[in-house]
């Protein structure tokens, strides 16, 4: 009996330490009533270093002061030095709420890609929601976009850019949340033109978009809807109008035409809730009266960012080519 006992009193302590919950979305977040978010995925930091299995050397650099804000440079040693690399702008994956881009997770995968496409990159870490809601993701993205053109024409400060970074090949990147904002960084540079840098292609993978009415083909399952895509946006941009701000529905941006690259590649999977969100730009965008090229790559039998979570398998591994292709603008699907 006593065993029993302490075992309830165990229970009955930790329950009493543990506040109510507001927004329970383990295994990858969790908001108290009292505001404070438990982030269980992603929150680890690796360091910079020189990759044993890859070669690729890493450093991190400030590119905001006024957020304390940093990206991380991966450089790749095994190349000639004496030629100009293309130069990746990647955006980490969450929800707008989790990971990091210095998590194991994106380390590993930015080494993998350096090392494959024998490219220069730079990967974004930037403010989360709900502390800092959204657009403040958007505003540190474009920030960070700013700080890389600015060593173009051998400016700057720092020397792995403006030494081996071809700012006339720039592609922008990010899964999930991070293509959402690999987009929209699109959008703004074709509106804005950054001086001296040419956004080659735009790379998304599985890019987290939605809209308030479902579209052809997509399940529609309202309780489902409310509790997997309505409540995290929420969470994330409370001041929202809704699933069809432009931001979440770039579709319903009347801006859409103005996305500042000739070259668009969606990666989307067969078993993936936002499939038909990836489908749907790339025909509404299209219909826009842009005049770049877009492309999808359906990925199937897999879901949501299945190359993150299993990297080594059969599917990751022609993704990868498939992502190294499109950057070096060669043939792909």
């Amino acid at each position: 009996m006593a065993p029993f006992f302490f075992l309830l009193l165990f229970f009955a302590i930790v329950s009493a330490a543990t506040p109510p919950t507001a927004h329970n979305f383990a295994p990858f977040f969790i908001i108290s009533q009292d505001g404070h978010v438990h982030r269980l995925v992603g929150e680890e930091i690796i360091p910079a270093s020189l990759d044993p299995t890859t070669h690729v050397d890493s450093k991190d650099i400030i590119y905001s002061s006024e957020h304390n804000l940093s990206a991380r440079i991966y450089f790749p040693n095994n190349t000639n030095r004496n030629q100009k690399l293309p130069l990746v702008v990647y955006f980490h994956g969450g929800a707008f709420i989790f990971e990091n881009a210095f998590s194991l997770t994106y380390h590993t995968y930015m080494n993998t890609l350096v090392s494959q496409a024998k490219i220069i990159a730079v990967s974004v870490d930037y403010r989360r929601a709900p502390e800092d809601p959204v657009p403040a993701a958007h505003e540190d993205s474009w920030t960070a976009l700013k700080w890389v053109a600015s060593h173009a024409n051998g400016r700057g400060p720092e020397d792995w850019l403006k030494t081996y970074a071809d700012f006339q090949k720039v592609i922008l990147s990010g899964d999930s949340a991070g293509g959402n904002i690999a987009h929209h960084m699109g959008i703004r540079q074709g509106q804005e033109k950054l001086e001296g840098i040419n956004i080659d292609g735009i790379c998304l993978l599985f890019p987290y978009f939605w809209g308030s009415a479902p579209i052809p083909g997509e399940p529609y399952v309202p309780e489902y809807w409310t509790t997997i895509i309505d409540e995290p946006w929420q969470i994330a941009r409370p001041d929202t109008s809704g699933l069809d701000d432009p931001i979440i529905n770039p579709v319903a941006d009347p801006k859409l035409s103005s996305l500042g690259c000739n070259r668009l590649l969606v990666f989307v999977a067969q078993l993936d809730l936002l499939r038909g969100r990836g489908l749907y730009y790339v025909t509404k965008l299209k219909e826009s009266g842009w005049k770049g090229d877009a492309k999808v790559s359906e990925i199937m039998g897999e879901t949501h960012v299945f190359h993150l979570l299993n990297p080594s398998s059969l599917h990751a591994i022609r993704m990868l080519k498939t992502t190294v292709d499109f950057i070096h603008g060669k043939d792909y699907p």
